[in-house]
């Protein structure tokens, strides 16, 4: 389902940015590879800019990078994007890799399904749409009919579905719509019946789903005030309030619920229970994984809106409640996460009750359907999932082997619910589960025409600089021998709790069929193992995650896999910082990197739209120690001038209202300066697109296909004939 839970919704506020991803025979012309030489860069003027820190002055030549729409700028951006594709036109194996990705990506795709009033809802991707189209039936076995077509909605397809919600009585489909990958969304109301919209149009809204109440007449949402000017790309979005919308009413009538004037980084998800009886308000502050709560009975408004948790101490996701009893997912004394009951006529910490107790794996997701809670673990970053009845004896669903599963959404007292699962060589297939039997049966399997067996994941665990032990997959053709002259491709998160588990990518088989060694380590700063595991990763503590990235790479060539002639590196936003900063301190350890979207000048992320919300995992440049070991791994101010760095693809997009592209921008223009060596720094600027979420398939290709020809140039003596 698409609505946006709390975490969910803090996960959107994150720089969040995961890679995309036969052997059926297929052949590249062998061509000699062109002698790298030193690129005329667009000329970047330097400024006398200076700002001073904690008694620390800093220059930032490239500021004027920031001003996004200044003829300079769009000049600068335009001889980048056409120096690029001079050099992406000479990769002799491009147009290969993006007819062979083109091939594979062309296979249906489902979502999970879910089921609301007796009807089920699902989105359907034939194979080359550039979005996924949502659909409705009233049986499983009946034909189902499109609700709503995405595709139609702009020329490009670039306008997306960013969330949804359909109403209890499953009259209404709320849907949130964006534009050019934008985090700013529009939710509009469709009759599920007639297929028609009404005239609703809420804007202004950003990282909000919305929860309907139990008559299907109102639901609540957040939005922000109307940025100054109506700049959506760079204001920074602070002060959201709650609000409650009566269907069929314009926005400006809609009900004021809360809002915190005293607290300008506080956010807020309403939660209407499906009994009716309540209104559960969470709140947020940036992307801590903390939150403080507070309910109203809907029963008895007039008693105002009352406290359960007022101090920021723990995290508490909301599973279901039978009258005033509320269950939720908690990190509360348990860093791995544990059930609790918190009855909200006696919410004092001493009445609380332990439902589902602490364990080894961390508690990743949990949902209620059925009168159980089904609760996904990490078992060394792949999935477990255990249901456990409310008073009952707990059981294990039995998956097909390592990998990720998701889904498992319904109501409290559905009876039914649906999941996916995929790994590395499997793509998604989707499960109906009957809850009353255990019975799990295949619902959807897409049929890609290569073949699994053909193809090995193996899970290795090496140490890092201070010895901590760091879990790795590793896929690979089956056939593969380590000489150390594999291309190798290492990708990397390590941050915002996130946990980075087995999935299918098209991408990434592609680069596997050509030989490929694709890598994945489970770096500190994410959620693998816990709390402990996450905050060894943030603030002072970051330069963990880069040692962890760096050891990896160092235990690929230990073990014969590769060698840094053949090694790359990529990643996305908190990744894609990840990569540069790595590229930086150890430029000798690889031969590419790609870093895409990335947080790349640490001192002022926060100056930006949602940046500030990072604090929480990355510090503050107003702390003294914290800006210490920002500016200690800043790419953009770490660049050493007279290096031979590896070659360099930055990505980004115009339209990337999370990561301001100025971070890439002046990274880039900084590195291009500096670079002694003959690979080139190159920038790839995706026009009306955003942070990732929505982009065309059309565009996914493209952009895939530029990234693996420049990685295979440059982690191969020669390209290679596949017969």
């Amino acid at each position: 389902m698409w609505f946006l839970t709390p975490k969910t919704k803090n996960r959107l506020m994150l720089v969040s940015t995961l890679a995309f991803g036969f052997s059926l025979a297929v052949t590249f012309t062998a061509q000699s590879p062109m002698t790298p030489q030193m690129p005329s860069y667009p000329a970047a003027r330097t400024v006398e800019q200076t700002d001073t820190y904690h008694g620390v002055r800093v220059h930032d030549p490239y500021r004027w990078l920031e001003n996004l729409d200044s003829e300079e700028t769009r000049a600068w951006i335009k001889a980048e994007n056409q120096l690029t594709q001079s050099w992406l036109e000479k990769f002799p194996e491009r147009e290969s890799i993006r007819k062979r990705l083109t091939d594979l990506w062309n296979y249906e795709r489902y979502s999970v399904p879910y089921k609301v009033a007796g009807r089920y809802f699902f989105s359907r991707n034939d194979g080359l749409q550039n979005q996924s189209v949502v659909y409705t039936q009233q049986s499983l076995a009946e034909e189902p009919k499109i609700l709503i077509d995405p595709n139609r909605l702009s020329k490009d397809g670039t306008v997306a579905l960013k969330g949804s919600s359909v109403s209890p009585d499953g009259k209404y489909f709320a849907y949130a719509v964006a534009d050019a990958g934008s985090d700013w969304t529009e939710w509009r109301i469709r009759e599920v019946a007639s297929g028609k919209d009404l005239d609703d149009r809420l804007k202004w809204i950003k990282f909000s789903g919305v929860s309907w109440t139990a008559d299907s007449k109102h639901f609540y949402y957040s939005r922000y005030d109307a940025p100054e000017g109506g700049d959506k790309l760079k204001d920074v979005n602070y002060f959201p309030k709650l609000y409650l919308h009566r269907v069929g009413e314009s926005q400006e009538k809609d009900k004021l619920i809360y809002h915190r004037p005293d607290h300008k980084d506080w956010s807020f998800s309403g939660t209407a229970t499906e009994d009716g009886k309540y209104l559960l308000i969470t709140v947020g502050r940036g992307t801590e994984d903390k939150n403080l709560l507070y309910y109203q009975n809907l029963e008895n408004p007039g008693e105002g809106i009352k406290p359960v948790i007022e101090t920021w101490q723990a995290s508490y996701e909301y599973l279901g409640n039978d009258g005033p009893r509320f269950w939720f997912l908690s990190n509360d004394n348990a860093p791995r996460k544990r059930v609790i009951q918190i009855d909200l006529s006696n919410p004092g910490r001493r009445h609380w009750k332990e439902m589902l107790a602490e364990s080894q794996d961390t508690i990743e997701t949990a949902s209620m359907v059925n009168n159980s809670f089904i609760v996904s673990y990490l078992h060394d970053a792949w999935h477990k999932i255990i249901i456990q009845p409310v008073g009952g004896k707990a059981h294990e669903l039995k998956l097909p082997g390592i990998g990720s599963a998701g889904g498992f959404q319904g109501k409290q007292n559905d009876t039914e619910t649906f999941y996916s699962w995929t790994s590395f060589n499997a793509p998604a297939r989707i499960y109906h589960l009957d809850l009353s039997t255990g019975k799990s049966t295949l619902f959807k399997q897409p049929e890609v025409k290569f073949n699994p067996e053909n193809y090995v994941t193996r899970q290795i665990f090496y140490k890092s600089k201070d010895g901590t032990r760091v879990p790795m997959f590793i896929t690979h053709k089956r056939n593969l021998k380590p000489d150390g002259r594999n291309p190798t491709l290492l990708y990397g998160y390590g941050g915002f709790n996130i946990s980075l588990t087995p999935y299918f990518s098209v991408s990434n088989l592609v680069w596997m069929e050509m030989g490929g060694v694709y890598a994945v380590p489970s770096l500190r700063g994410g959620g693998e193992y816990g709390r402990e595991w996450h905050e060894a990763g943030t603030k002072t503590r970051k330069q963990n995650v880069f040692d962890d990235f760096m050891a990896a790479a160092q235990w690929l060539i230990a073990n014969n896999y590769t060698s840094p002639r053949h090694l790359g590196i990529s990643g996305g936003s908190n990744g894609g910082l990840l990569v540069a900063a790595t590229l930086l301190q150890r430029p000798d350890l690889f031969a590419a990197a790609v870093p895409a979207v990335g947080v790349l000048d640490m001192l002022r992320f926060n100056k930006f739209t949602i940046g500030w919300a990072w604090e929480s995992d990355y510090g503050s440049p107003d702390n003294e120690d914290e800006f210490k070991a920002l500016y200690a791994y800043s790419p953009y101010h770490n660049i050493k001038p007279g290096r031979h760095y590896p070659a360099t693809l930055v990505m980004t997009a115009d339209h990337d209202d999370r990561v301001y592209p100025a971070h890439s921008f002046k990274f880039t223009a900084g590195l291009q300066a500096a670079q002694a060596g003959p690979n080139p720094i190159l920038i790839r600027i995706e026009t009306r697109a955003g942070h990732g979420a929505g982009t065309p398939t059309s565009k996914r290709i493209e952009a895939a296909a530029d990234k693996l020809a420049f990685l295979r140039f440059f982690l191969t003596e020669k390209p290679a004939v596949h017969e």
